[in-house]
């Protein structure tokens, strides 16, 4: 039973070891928070120019498959031709194409829809690789710069500027381990001062 416990403890040491000898790596992993502010989001999730939508029309495998949300913010579907998703829910597209195909085309037609791929975030500043990155749910500021190489050496980690898809000005926010990030943000690590 002592052997037990002796291994036990040093493997804890040893995990410990590696998590601390590799911050960057442990906040890239740390799953977020329940609770936070991500999953009211999620549900709240407004549709963007560079989504992916899955849409399921039961009964009519033919007028089902999976959709993108043009530039111009439609989304071509099979005989009802374009429906408007740029800045609807997901529940409210679905409505959406719902209605359309009862108006002439099906009776009672029941629709689904998912997002499958979420339009990308953007990262600059002072990070190692900024640039353009896949949106993964619950995705906050800390996995951001971890995507996107870590900090270099004269990043200010205390803040960072995020501008939300749509929108035509930057927030200064406190840079904590729960501030989240949207699809189509764009953030900003600045540089700070000496």
């Amino acid at each position: 039973m002592k052997i037990v416990r002796l291994i036990a403890n040093s493997a804890l040491v040893l995990l410990a070891s590696i998590l601390v000898s590799m911050p960057t790596l442990a906040l890239a992993q740390t799953a977020t928070p329940p609770g936070a502010v991500i999953d009211a989001s999620v549900v709240d999730y407004k549709l963007g120019s560079g989504d992916k939508i899955r849409v399921t029309v039961y009964g009519e495998p033919s007028l089902s498959g999976e959709f993108f949300v043009s530039g111009s913010g439609m989304t071509s579907l099979p005989l009802i031709g374009d429906v408007k998703a740029v800045g609807l829910t997901v529940r409210e597209f679905q409505d959406a194409v719902q209605k359309a195909l009862s108006d002439g085309y099906l009776r009672e037609p029941r629709v689904s829809a998912e997002v499958l791929n979420f339009r990308p975030f953007y990262i600059l500043g002072e990070v190692m690789k900024p640039g353009t990155y896949p949106y993964t749910s619950g995705l906050t500021v800390l996995n951001a710069v971890a995507t996107a190489g870590g900090y270099t050496y004269r990043a200010e980690k205390k803040q960072v500027f995020i501008k939300h898809d749509g929108q035509t000005t930057e927030t200064k926010m406190p840079l904590e381990p729960s501030t989240t990030v949207a699809p189509g943000d764009t953030i900003r690590i600045g540089e700070r001062f000496f």
